[in-house]
């Protein structure tokens, strides 16, 4: 079975999606998208700099469009079942059909100008722990006496936590004498699925709550339990909370290999993901070797 996958955040790059605006299809799309957003974002996705491009009210809708258009032109896309990394999901939701173009990149356009406010009201970061067992550093983020929560589930070993500054400098050192290869900070705006996002999840909430979603037409697995959806109120719910929970992609790898999915398509700027995916199969297999 067919999974497509869709990235989030940190996959753009200067030139993303050039190529498809060839395709007449792909061109209307991106003319739609310049309206609704109110500029060309397609000249600074083709032609423009990294510092445009990273620009938090360019770079999710910029991803989005790139994802989603790809989606649309591409002649095979017929999926067993889809799900995103985070903004991902907003991207696999359109492909599936859950929710119009329109409607999806309006959601976008609100959850990056919604999370960017949270971000200037609470100074706020994330690091990536490479090397320690999941319930280490949840054991160790649950003990510290300030914000500080796994945030993304990358895959065996690699596990994003968010926080106040504080925070993440208390759980980098422990993490560190507990014994992690690497405690690197990373370079972002906010402490994204964490609860320092409770401003921008309700104020996303109320645009979600008011847009149409449609039962897809393939299960789509969420970030929130990792699980698969079709029903549409347990979509809404689900994306509702995404922006405060974490992004439990190492999970959903396991269950969309659990149902049977043998060939992973990411759709989308870069191939993070399927180094992603390659780390869950291989663990899932040498855990399968182990038990047999």
């Amino acid at each position: 079975m067919r999974a497509y996958i869709f990235p989030g955040q940190g996959a753009q790059f200067v030139g993303m999606g050039k190529d498809l605006y060839e395709n007449p299809k792909a061109a209307e799309l991106f003319e739609i998208a310049n309206q609704i957003i109110g500029f060309r974002i397609s000249d600074i996705m083709f032609s423009g700099t990294d510092e445009e491009l990273k620009q938090t009210n360019v770079t999710q809708p910029a991803i989005f469009l790139h994802s989603v258009i790809l989606a649309k032109v591409l002649e095979d896309f017929k999926p067993d079942m889809v799900a995103g990394h985070s903004l991902g999901e907003f991207s696999a939701l359109v492909a599936a059909n859950a929710l119009s173009f329109e409607d999806g990149f309006k959601l976008v356009i609100a959850r990056a100008n919604a999370m960017q406010k949270a971000c200037e009201a609470q100074p706020s970061t994330m690091a990536a722990i490479l090397g320690l067992a999941d319930d280490v550093v949840e054991k160790i983020c649950a003990e510290i006496d300030a914000v500080v929560v796994p945030a993304n589930y990358n895959c065996p070993g690699q596990l994003v936590i968010s926080g106040s500054i504080e925070g993440i400098d208390l759980a980098c050192a422990k993490l560190t004498e507990a014994g992690a290869k690497r405690a690197l900070k990373l370079n972002v705006g906010g402490a994204f699925h964490s609860p320092l996002m409770e401003p921008a999840k309700i104020e996303l909430q109320a645009a979600i709550e008011a847009t149409n979603i449609s039962a897809p037409v393939c299960p789509v697995y969420q970030n929130v339990d990792a699980k698969p959806y079709t029903d549409p109120a347990q979509i809404k719910e689900n994306l509702i909370k995404q922006l405060t929970g974490a992004v439990r992609w190492t999970q959903t790898v396991e269950n969309m290999l659990a149902n049977q999915a043998n060939e992973f398509v990411e759709v989308g700027p870069g191939n993070v993901l399927q180094g992603l995916v390659k780390k869950v199969s291989r663990e899932v297999q040498t855990s399968s070797a182990t038990i047999a």
